[in-house]
């Protein structure tokens, strides 16, 4: 009974992530999840520690934030793309979100990517510290494509832990990748999104995967998902080339140290970890 509760809910976030335009109503995901419309939000909720509406909005705003710092299109025809009536719409969200309209979160230097120029030159606006760390055991379900939607697939994992009862022992969200998105198509880029369990059963579709001990640089990002690309860019455009160290032959890993669902944007923390050698 547990495994068809976690199909259903995993049905209803493919379905929201497929349709950002479409109807998303209570109505039409308790119909997707085959559910009485009267018990499939308290189900929802129970089960993923978010509401379906919450879901939703959280992952249009997600969305469009990337859109606004990682491309150029207009902010009406990212409202659009994203599932927002207007602009207006878009306007009174972010706002309500981030604190900040759609073009200032645009302008916000914090959150947009280098442009290509090398050797990239600046200070570091994000610590980085070397840390050698035990072994994790991971619960996993994978994601293909691009990273800055793996949100999916950590919803999907929420809901089946959910399902499984495993709250109580899992620790720290961590996001596995294993692709670099400048050499691989984006529709073909692997990731896992993964929690720590330190013990207990990791039964299909979860899948465990354990990320080895090791030395490890660190760079702690304070700030929406949305410009976690810059961080990336300074990691490896400044630090590494004057680090005098050498990448580890192992994906790099996200840990998230908070969480979305009950932490403002700009007080999100995320560890970047990359193996060294």
């Amino acid at each position: 009974m547990a495994q068809d509760y976690e199909r259903r809910m995993a049905r209803v976030i493919d379905h929201i992530h497929d349709n950002p335009t479409g109807d998303l109503s209570l109505d039409a995901l308790a119909d997707v999840a085959a559910l009485s419309r009267f018990h499939f939000h308290r189900v929802f909720q129970a089960m993923t520690g978010i509401t379906a509406a919450a879901l939703v909005r959280q992952m249009r705003l997600h969305r469009a934030a990337v859109a606004l710092v990682q491309g150029g299109e207009p902010v009406d025809r990212i409202a659009h793309a994203c599932g927002f009536p207007s602009r207006a719409a878009l306007a009174r969200a972010f706002a309500d979100h981030f604190g900040a309209t759609p073009l200032a979160f645009r302008k916000s230097g914090a959150h947009r990517p280098f442009t290509l120029s090398l050797p990239m030159k600046g200070p570091l606006m994000h610590p980085v510290t070397l840390r050698t760390d035990p072994a994790r055991r991971l619960a996993c379900l994978p994601h293909k494509g691009a990273y800055h939607q793996i949100n999916r697939a950590f919803e999907k994992l929420g809901a089946t832990l959910g399902a499984r009862g495993l709250y109580g022992q899992a620790g720290l969200m961590v996001g596995v990748y294993y692709d670099s998105p400048g050499a691989v198509a984006e529709a073909d880029l692997r990731s896992h999104a993964g929690v720590i369990l330190p013990e207990g059963d990791i039964a299909a579709p979860l899948e465990a995967i354990t990320l080895p001990a090791g030395r490890h640089a660190v760079l702690t990002f304070r700030g929406p998902y949305a410009g976690l690309q810059a961080a990336y860019d300074q990691l490896f455009g400044i630090w590494l080339p004057t680090s005098g160290e050498t990448p580890a032959d192992c994906p790099i890993f996200e840990v998230y140290l908070n969480s979305p669902m009950d932490t403002l944007p700009e007080d999100l923390l995320t560890e970047i970890c990359l193996p060294l050698a």
